[in-house]
């Protein structure tokens, strides 16, 4: 059996680039006072080896890593990806690396503790700070930076970025019922996560300001999931009266009663008006545009990210909780309501 080619250490590249050690860590901590002659030699003699430094290493000698770590639950959800894809964007323009631990879809329970595991591992060792994206545990045990993108409970005590869902739904509201419509459907989020919470307060909010009564009925609990967006369409559309509009607490959800109602025989927006929120990128092309409440859930990771490096640099952070302003998005998926004849 081949032996397991030993690790490039340090000392290989000192004694292959003729220098001491204390050089090439010059080098690797990128300090000035090393001619560019030798500077140049020594990167020659990294790049030839294969050497990388460790990062917790380095963390113990210059209590920086510089690099940022990004928990997220699963990235093929699309709140989370655009998330990702915001944070990548402002690391870009700072001199720090990433580093994403994902969950791949972790059930809640077991996530929480993993969340609470990870920020624990990596937070002032292997990483400078961390961004907890829908955090599942409510609370983490650390001394080191961390802000959270869309947080599982309204108030924390760590510093986050969350948009004002509550706002944002009721400007989809107020587009629908400017539209004429009184009967609107309602499908929710996780009931857990305040974002959800916010939406429903929302729509709530709006029908008791129009004097319209709450039916219950019309209220259907989702989990942010295009397949429970259609079931719970299913639903609204099976009833005795249906809904002439339905908003849903996500693009995912809205993609998914679509869907449900287009394989019911049913129009959208002739029979039923159909409005999303978040603006993840297919809600630009899905049925032609789908309307739904921009909550620039790729600004949130920059935000998050700026926030972070403040914290990290021990820089005062403007707001402790950010509130990422919505705009709602008019596009194909909605029209006025008509009642029929007869």
């Amino acid at each position: 059996m081949p032996r397991k080619k030993a690790a490039v250490t340090i000392q290989d590249v000192a004694a292959a680039a003729g220098v001491s050690v204390s050089t090439v860590s010059r080098v690797l901590n990128n300090k000035d006072d090393v001619a560019e002659e030798t500077y140049e030699n020594i990167q020659r003699v990294i790049n030839e080896l294969g050497y990388t430094s460790s990062l917790a290493a380095k963390s113990m000698r210059s209590h920086q890593t510089n690099v940022i770590g990004l928990v997220v639950t699963d990235l093929n959800q699309s709140f989370c990806l655009n998330v990702v894809k915001g944070v990548n964007r402002a690391i870009e323009q700072l001199d720090y690396d990433l580093l994403v631990y994902t969950g791949g879809g972790s059930g809640d329970r077991t996530w929480a503790v993993r969340e609470r595991q990870y920020v624990s591992l990596l937070n002032g060792s292997i990483t400078d700070g961390i961004i907890v994206v829908t955090p599942t545990a409510e609370t983490f045990s650390t001394h080191y930076p961390l802000v959270a993108v869309d947080p599982h409970l309204d108030s924390t005590d760590f510093p986050a970025v969350i948009a004002t869902n509550r706002t944002g739904a009721m400007s989809a509201m107020e587009h629908l019922l400017g539209l004429g419509h009184r009967r609107i459907g309602f499908i929710g989020g996780r009931p857990d996560l305040q974002s959800a919470i916010r939406r429903l307060e929302g729509y709530k909010d709006s029908l008791r300001q129009a004097d319209i009564p709450l039916d219950p009925d019309l209220i259907q609990i989702g989990d942010f999931t295009q397949e429970r967006g259609y079931r719970c369409a299913q639903k609204l559309i099976t009833l005795p009266e249906r809904p002439t509009a339905i908003f849903a607490a996500n693009d995912k959800s809205a993609i998914g009663a679509i869907e449900a109602i287009t394989n019911a025989g049913l129009s959208v927006p002739g029979d039923i008006s159909i409005v999303g929120f978040d603006n993840i990128e297919e809600a630009s092309y899905v049925h032609g545009g789908l309307t739904t409440v921009d909550q620039f859930i790729a600004d949130m990771g920059r935000v998050a990210v700026e926030m972070l490096v403040n914290l990290i640099q021990n820089k005062p952070i403007e707001n402790y909780v950010y509130r990422m302003p919505t705009r709602l998005l008019v596009r194909n998926t909605c029209q006025a309501f008509a009642p029929k004849a007869g």
